[in-house]
């Protein structure tokens, strides 16, 4: 049908982009062409609740099956898109088969980067968790006693390693830059999240890098690495950042940088494509950022619904974000890009604490530690534009609400 809105992937920009144009009642038929074999799910407990055995998998799926049905929303399923003929508005899928579309949404996300072949990478028991098959694979290895070795500082890493020592894995974390959380948060930061995980006894080795993963009989069983050890290991978690998915419109012509180009309409330089969520290189003030996050992916696929019901709807990111690491909460609000200063405020029950970020004197984020009013407030300040009262943020006896009065 020329009027068909094909959306490229079934993750959670997707299903939120079907979502808000039924709600805003579109009528139009919509296709979602998805690589795997489940209908769309919620992907952060994954690595989390599920791993742990806390939720099973159908408590994860954002709509039963029959919801897409009783809402004209086709999916598609172990099927994923080769090939974007711009000129016949035309997709081509791996089994050869074609599609038409009157608009196309790229909401293709990313992939978790891996280590190369040549130190190991291909060995068995070595893991990257993005979607339900990385999750099964790490739940037969996740067995108390094991040796664990998560290579990478980020957030991924560190849940992994929180999850790991919660069901009694012996963890080891490596991280090649100066410190964990180098390129995400501030040193402030870094340093309460590494306490904590020495509290639970996970080794963290900053400035230290892999040289090789050593394998028997195919598998992984030791690593070398840049300090001149090797430790043993019996499976390895890459955590080292990903890869957003922009194969389908580089290859097609549509303008891509570290992501898919779009405006503040969500289109990209095609206008009857756009994209959204992870895969989105997206206006950011004076430049152009991707944000991986479930908000994110949220909002501008709802944004992109909007637009293509009608409405001329700029999208404008107010970006949060959390962490759930043991029983420390991290809760994240604004973009701490650039940042030039920072003001760490203990919070009032023990444990808690928050850090105040700033670029050229303007605040642009808050990470808040088990500390949800500093959250809240930090998050309410963003969205209205008043700048925090340096005096009240800098005494810790000061309540934070009068920040907003």
């Amino acid at each position: 049908m020329a009027d068909r809105l094909v959306i490229v992937g079934a993750g959670q920009a997707a299903f939120a982009l079907a979502a808000k144009l039924r709600a805003l009642k579109d009528q139009r038929p919509i296709t979602i062409i998805g690589s795997e074999d489940v209908f769309p799910y919620q992907r952060p407990p994954l690595s989390k609740k599920y791993l742990m055995g806390e939720m099973t998998f159908d408590r994860l799926m954002f709509r039963p099956e029959q919801w897409y049905a009783e809402n004209d929303v086709e999916i598609r399923l172990s099927t994923w898109v080769e090939e974007i003929d711009r000129v016949g508005k035309i997709v081509r899928m791996q089994d050869g088969s074609t599609l038409s579309y009157g608009k196309l949404v790229l909401a293709t996300g990313a992939t978790p980067r891996l280590l190369p072949a040549s130190i190991g990478g291909d060995l068995e028991g070595v893991l990257a968790v993005r979607d339900k098959r990385d999750a099964d694979r790490l739940m037969q290895e996740m067995k108390p006693g094991r040796r664990l070795l998560v290579i990478g500082g980020g957030y991924i890493g560190l849940e992994a390693a929180a999850v790991a020592r919660k069901l009694g894995l012996d963890v080891t974390l490596i991280e090649m830059a100066e410190r964990i959380l180098q390129r995400v948060a501030a040193m402030e930061t870094a340093d309460i999240m590494r306490d904590i995980h020495a509290a639970h006894g996970v080794s963290i080795r900053e400035k230290t890098g892999l040289v090789r993963l050593v394998g028997m009989d195919g598998r992984v069983a030791a690593a070398e690495l840049s300090d001149g050890s090797t430790i043993d290991v019996d499976f390895v978690i890459v955590g080292i950042g990903v890869t957003p998915n922009d194969r389908l419109a580089r290859e097609s012509g549509i303008d891509v940088g570290n992501g898919v180009v779009v405006d503040e309409f969500t289109r990209t330089s095609d206008k009857d494509i756009h994209a959204v969520g992870d895969c989105a290189l997206l206006p950011w003030e004076e430049g152009q950022v991707r944000l991986e996050s479930v908000q994110n992916a949220v909002d501008q696929a709802e944004a992109a619904a909007t637009v293509l019901a009608g409405t001329e709807r700029r999208y404008e990111p107010k970006p949060w974000f959390w962490s759930d690491q043991y029983d420390a909460k991290l809760q994240i609000a604004g973009f701490n890009l650039g940042f030039d200063e920072t003001l760490l405020r203990p919070g009032v029950r023990e444990g808690s604490y928050s850090v105040w970020y700033f670029r050229r004197g303007r605040f642009v984020a808050v990470d808040a530690i088990n500390d949800a009013k500093a959250y809240v407030t930090g998050k309410k300040l963003l969205e209205t534009g008043v700048e925090p009262d340096r005096a009240i943020l800098a005494d810790p006896s000061a309540d934070l609400k009068s920040l907003l009065s």
